[in-house]
């Protein structure tokens, strides 16, 4: 069977840090994921997806995140089942994080002045800023002579297909 699950989305809360028994980490974080569609009257649709990290992966959450930042989580859904104080079955469903990963820089976060409320992305890519004439990245042309490689023929006579 396949349960994997790819996320991006921003933290909705400080990631909250917790210890068991055993002294495991475990780190407890919701991420906002807007959908791509927007609903019937026009306003825009997000999902709260609650994410668990275990071990170094929950210490590495809980000193480089913090609310608002963009995350990419890759892992896997499972539910939980408990019954809470008054009898009453529960049923949680959250992602068990196997990958956390930043879904932006530091410069880029920074310099769109930090979580404004905005996602800083828009149909599901983030949105960068056009780099400055100094940031642009020099042009890259291979030497002349001395390649092992050939040019090929554009005739594609032999081609089967």
């Amino acid at each position: 069977m396949l349960n994997k699950a790819i996320l991006m989305g921003r933290l909705t809360r400080d990631p909250e840090l917790r210890h068991t028994q055993s002294n495991m980490a475990v780190c407890s974080f919701s991420l906002a994921i807007d959908r791509d569609r927007k609903g019937p009257n026009g306003e825009r649709q997000t999902d709260f997806i609650d994410c668990v990290a275990w071990g170094r992966q929950a210490e590495f959450v809980a000193q480089w995140f913090q609310k608002g930042m963009l995350a990419i989580v890759v892992g896997r859904i499972q539910s939980r089942r408990w019954q809470d104080q008054n009898g009453n079955n529960r049923t949680a469903i959250e992602v068990n994080c196997d990958e956390v990963s930043f879904g932006e820089t530091k410069k880029s976060r920074e310099s769109n002045g930090g979580y404004a409320g905005g996602y800083g992305y828009d149909n599901g890519s983030q949105m960068r800023p056009e780099p400055a004439a100094s940031q642009v990245a020099p042009a890259f042309d291979l030497p002349s002579g001395g390649s092992d490689f050939a040019e090929l023929a554009d005739d594609d006579g032999d081609v089967p297909f």
